[in-house]
């Protein structure tokens, strides 16, 4: 029975209704501002994985995890591309041209980087097939000087389907009457968006026409690589670098977007810490109010003393009183928080058409929706940290009242 007395007496007081009704009221506060904590930061780092999470699949659909090049370039791609494809974490690999220049068409420019492609092979290490908003990339046959532009690219240059652009290369042609620019003509067969910065610089041509245009004889640029785990990029390229000797390099995508993932990761850490500082506020709350519970109880205190209760259990007392309070208000938070997260799309598309607000606009942001994505890992994590918080926030409160001495409390009642 005394083993249970601090459990019974404690939930008792957060039960009871209290003569000073401020301590109910701060009580109460304490509980409400520990579960909108919780509730808060399970919602924003849902939201922040949900960005971070768009930004992988989308740009990374379509850079490189990684790129073997060759020095003056590759001709039997393909059996390197197939003993590639027999090694650990790759699954895929696509030959490549890539030719820097600028479209033009009716006076509008627009400069661009222009890959050249074997359509066949590309689904292996892009997902340019899945975002075809007009045309195929089936359409970009050799010869025929076919070229797929991003959306915004083509919006700029103000062409569609069907029409023609001119591609200038910095690359110079040696002719009798003079030096002039290499200018092709192509013909717009296909528009691609990714609802990224890609759309207004990127731009796909058969690998055939840009090898013709570049001079490169039958030699590609290099391999694409398609990697099951992108975090294994480094080690991968590093990998097979060092098998295929000297005259080849390797570049993986933490070269070329790894800052933007860093900067995705410090902003979770970083928002994740000060919502953190809401819930130690709310949790060290309970603080004030155990401080004016064990005031407010000294008689009841000096009594359960009286009758042989030891300081070890007076102080478990407060402690269960505090630990009920910080686990309804957080338990309360992670339903609440959960609930919000995997709801929260739905509810702000249903505002957006409410209201006809758009929060995210396509023209501005690479996405046009609010994405969320739950990481339960996260969820015990802030469940976790307000449990520690709520703990050390009862151990004072119940040092002070295991101090309590009964004979100084009882002479004055």
């Amino acid at each position: 029975m005394l083993d249970r007395l601090p459990f019974l007496i404690g939930l008792r007081y957060v039960r009871a209704k209290r003569r000073n009704h401020f301590i109910s009221f701060i009580s109460l506060t304490s509980m409400l501002g520990l579960m909108l904590g919780v509730a808060v930061l399970i919602l924003v780092l849902s939201v922040m994985n949900g960005f971070d999470h768009e930004l992988r699949t989308r740009i990374l659909g379509m850079v490189p995890h990684t790129k073997i090049e060759a020095q003056g370039g590759m001709t039997d791609w393909k059996t390197l591309a197939e003993r590639l494809e027999k090694r650990d974490h790759v699954i895929g690999a696509a030959p490549f041209v890539q030719q820097q220049g600028m479209f033009s068409s009716e006076g509008r420019t627009q400069g661009a980087m222009v890959n050249g492609i074997v359509p066949s092979y590309e689904s292996k290490v892009s997902i340019i097939d899945e975002h075809m908003t007009r045309g195929s990339l089936d359409d970009l046959a050799p010869g025929e000087w076919h070229v797929v532009l991003g959306d915004l690219l083509a919006r700029n240059l103000g062409v569609g389907v069907g029409d023609r652009v001119t591609l200038l290369v910095p690359e110079a042609s040696i002719t009798p009457g003079g030096v002039f620019p290499r200018l092709k003509r192509f013909t717009v067969s296909g528009i691609f968006k990714i609802g990224a910065d890609l759309d207004a610089n990127l731009a796909y041509a058969n690998i055939k026409d840009m090898q013709k245009l570049g001079r490169m004889g039958d030699s590609v640029g290099g391999l694409r690589l398609e990697l099951d785990d992108l975090f294994q990029a480094g080690p991968v390229t590093n990998a097979i670098v060092d098998d295929l000797g000297s005259g080849y390099r390797g570049v993986d995508w933490t070269y070329t977007h790894g800052n933007l993932f860093q900067a995705i990761q410090m902003e979770k850490r970083m928002i994740g810490l000060l919502l953190m500082v809401i819930i130690a506020v709310a949790a060290f709350n309970i603080v004030s109010t155990l401080v004016m519970v064990v005031t407010d109880k000294h008689a009841d205190i000096a009594i359960l003393r009286t009758i042989g209760a030891k300081p070890g259990t007076i102080m478990r007392i407060f402690m269960v009183q505090g630990m009920a309070i910080g686990t309804i208000g957080t338990v309360v938070g992670m339903a609440l928080g959960v609930v919000l997260a995997l709801t929260v799309s739905d509810l702000i598309a249903w505002f957006e058409a409410l209201t006809g607000i758009q929060f995210l606009d396509p023209n501005v942001y690479f996405i046009s929706y609010l994405p969320s994505q739950l990481q339960w890992g996260d969820v015990g994590i802030i469940a976790g940290s307000a449990f520690v918080l709520t703990f050390l926030s009862t151990l004072y409160p119940a040092w002070r009242a295991a101090r309590i001495q009964p004979a100084e409390v009882l002479r004055y009642e």
